[in-house]
């Protein structure tokens, strides 16, 4: 859990200062900034987390990290932004192909400034770099809005560079066992996925798990409370017509003991976050803020008992849990490069509203299936070990054959909902849409002023509170799930 930020330019420590308190929300300590001393004039970073060991140096070169990294040193006492750096000073941009986890990190230099994000993309970077050769960066988007009026997202498996520009970087190298059944295949995915919510508990941070009743959170929740009898789950659903998930959920935490806390989603609660939610998404996808939602209070519930949860986000992308978009191509070949595409546009829908829901209320999360072993693994198993074609299409076959002596029978075979769907928000959202929005003026009304077509009404309406908080620069940010453009 971290916010950072940075500024190459006149008054940076000042303006730094104001980036960092419109972030603070992703942290709980007091901002940490920073200024070079020398060589690059006018460059500072700001730093809010959970404590202070997300940002390391005494002098340049300043780093930070809002994220983890995957490390097999076992040094107590380096943190991981004291480890980056230490990789940073030996290889230099080099490092970032040298680590692996979840992260995005910033290095600000004496005579550059360089931030980077992993492959995947669940922790944002935003930035911006001026004709004046002024550059701003910051975990949202938000944070730079008082200082540009344009913004671009930096892509996973890039960095940025003040000297260099956007370039992309090799992904670090993982050894994953070999196998040659369908069966070993079942025992490695099995065996990855423990390992990585071990590894997961292993930081002391977590004290539940976000539970919403689908396979792929019964999962986590499943394996992490082998670990740690003392877990507790944290559920969302609709106070007036309660998702299918919340019977499920209610189901494991029952099978295994687990103490379990419910938040019952109001029409009231629905009105009163949609316009936090385009706030804290900086986007208008209705997807997307639907989908927040759930996110946001289940996070707001958990805040109230502990500081981290484990998450079941990325299970979908990387085992074949969109199998609908999939059933119908017919080229082996294309079917697998839509699959892995799934992953490749999660980072701006699916991870966006992961991260914006949890760091909205101070909560770090730790998504398991996002682990680099669990993400390679996923790369070399075949669609027909995903999704199972037989009277009846199986989608996420390997996960439920892994774990199905772990859960009951009902949630091994249960099929997947959308999370918005299972909770039972989906079809509430409509009614907070104002009267004077509706198909009239959408068709009016066809188009973002950056060209981006609107989908409905309550798009509309997600719009123009989109309009109140960031300029047409900023329409850049909201991304589409559609992974067959």
């Amino acid at each position: 859990m971290a916010g950072i930020a940075g500024c190459v330019g006149a008054e940076a420590s000042k303006k730094v200062e104001q980036m960092i308190q419109e972030i603070k929300h992703r942290g709980v300590s007091e901002p940490i900034i920073k200024t070079v001393a020398s060589g690059c004039a006018g460059s500072c970073v700001g730093f809010v987390g959970e404590n202070s060991l997300g940002i390391s140096g005494e002098t340049a070169p300043f780093v930070m990290v809002d994220g983890t990294l995957i490390r097999d040193d076992k040094r107590q006492g380096v943190s991981d932004a004291d480890y980056l750096r230490e990789k940073y000073i030996q290889h230099g941009k080099e490092a970032f192909s040298k680590i692996s986890g979840s992260f995005a990190c910033a290095v600000m230099d004496e005579n550059e400034c360089i931030i980077a994000r992993d492959h995947v993309g669940a922790r944002p970077l935003i930035y911006n770099e001026s004709p004046q050769s002024e550059m701003f960066f910051a975990s949202e988007a938000k944070a730079l809005k008082q200082f540009t009026d344009h913004v671009e997202e930096l892509l996973p498996g890039h960095y940025f560079s003040t000297k260099e520009g956007q370039r992309q970087f090799n992904d670090c190298a993982l050894t994953l066992p070999k196998w040659d059944t369908p069966l070993e295949a079942v025992g490695i995915v099995r065996e990855l996925l423990i390992q990585a919510v071990e590894q997961a508990l292993s930081s002391g941070n977590i004290g539940g798990i976000a539970l919403s009743g689908g396979l792929d959170s019964s999962i986590i929740l499943a394996i992490a409370h082998k670990f740690d009898k003392n877990l507790k789950a944290f559920t969302a659903t609709l106070d007036e017509h309660p998702g299918e998930d919340l019977q499920y959920a209610k189901q494991l935490t029952d099978y295994l003991g687990v103490e379990h806390h419910i938040y019952r989603i109001t029409q009231e609660d629905i009105e009163a976050i949609i316009p936090e939610a385009v706030w804290y998404l900086e986007s208008f996808d209705e997807d997307c803020i639907v989908g927040f939602i759930a996110n946001y209070y289940t996070s707001r519930l958990a805040s109230e008992h502990v500081n981290g949860v484990l998450v079941g986000e990325g299970a979908d992308e990387l085992f074949g849990g969109y199998f609908r978009e999939l059933q119908d191509i017919s080229d082996p070949a294309e079917k697998e490069r839509i699959g892995r595409k799934l992953l490749d546009i999660s980072y701006n829908t699916a991870l966006r509203r992961l991260d914006r829901g949890w760091m909205s209320n101070s909560i770090e999360y730790y998504a398991p299936f996002l682990h680099p072993a669990v993400v390679a693994m996923s790369h070399k198993i075949p669609m027909e070990l995903k999704v199972y074609q037989g009277e009846v299409s199986v989608e996420k076959w390997i996960l439920r054959e892994a774990f199905r002596d772990m859960l009951p029978k009902e949630i091994a075979d249960r099929p997947k909902l959308r999370f918005s769907r299972g909770v039972g928000v989906d079809d509430q959202v409509d009614k907070i849409v104002p009267d004077n929005i509706g198909e009239k003026e959408l068709k009016e009304n066809p188009k973002s002023c950056g060209g981006l077509s609107l989908q409905s009404p309550k798009e509309l309406y997600f719009y123009r509170l989109f309009q109140k908080h960031f300029p047409k620069g900023f329409e850049c940010l909201t991304g589409r799930w559609d992974p067959f453009k």
